[in-house]
Parts: structure tokens; C-alpha cells; sequence
């Protein structure tokens, strides 16, 4: 028979792997189709594509640049919602929202991103 504080340590271990484990994976599957439809909308392809640079960044490079980065989620979803300043061939310009009020739309768009 183990002893409580086997257990307990059992069951320690067993919680912080999943908050672990947890805290890597995405709190969602990705709905690929509707994230690349939103996209598509806001005419966010219209300066960036998957895998190859653009006016501004691939999505791959954005996601390389924040692999491993615990607010990159929050990076993206402020510079995704608020309209900031970004330079494109030199110059400043706003940049576009996504054209979506829905939290979980842009969240989807958020980890299809982190996901490339």
C-alpha cells in the first residue's frame, strides 16, 4: 500500500504535466478553412502569404519569430485588433484589423498563424 504523501506526490507530478502539456498545445483545434476565409476578408493575403514574404511577413515567419514567446498569442491579437502603425516599403501605414468582432474568429486566425 503507498503512503499519502506518494500519492500526493503522484498526483503533484500527474497535475503540473498537464498544466505543462497544456500550456504547449493550443486550447483548440484550428478551424483552418475559417481562419483562411477571415483572412481572405480582411485582406490580410493581400500583404502576407503562408510561406513567403510579401509587403509584410509570412505567416511561417511570423510564427518562427514568436515559437516559444508566452505572450505571443496577446502580440498577435493586439496587433491584429487595434489598427497599428507598420512600415511597408519604408513608409507608415495603418494596419488593417481582422473583420471580425467574434473573440473565438480571431483567436482561430491567432493560432492558424502560430501554427505555420
Amino acid at each position: 500500500m503507498k503512503s499519502n504523501s506518494s500519492i500526493m506526490t503522484a498526483a503533484l507530478v500527474t497535475g503540473i504535466s498537464a498544466l505543462v502539456l497544456g500550456a504547449a498545445a493550443p486550447c483548440f483545434a484550428v478551424d483552418v478553412d475559417a481562419a483562411k476565409a477571415l483572412a481572405k476578408k480582411s485582406n490580410c493575403t493581400k500583404c502576407h502569404a503562408v510561406d513567403k514574404k510579401k509587403d509584410g511577413p509570412s505567416f511561417k515567419e511570423t510564427a518562427a519569430k514568436y515559437k516559444g514567446k508566452a505572450d505571443a498569442e496577446e502580440k498577435l491579437y493586439t496587433h491584429l485588433t487595434t489598427n497599428p502603425m507598420v512600415k511597408v516599403d519604408g513608409n507608415e501605414e495603418e494596419h488593417d484589423n481582422l473583420k471580425a468582432k467574434d473573440e473565438a474568429e480571431i483567436r482561430n486566425v491567432i493560432a492558424y498563424i502560430l501554427s505555420r
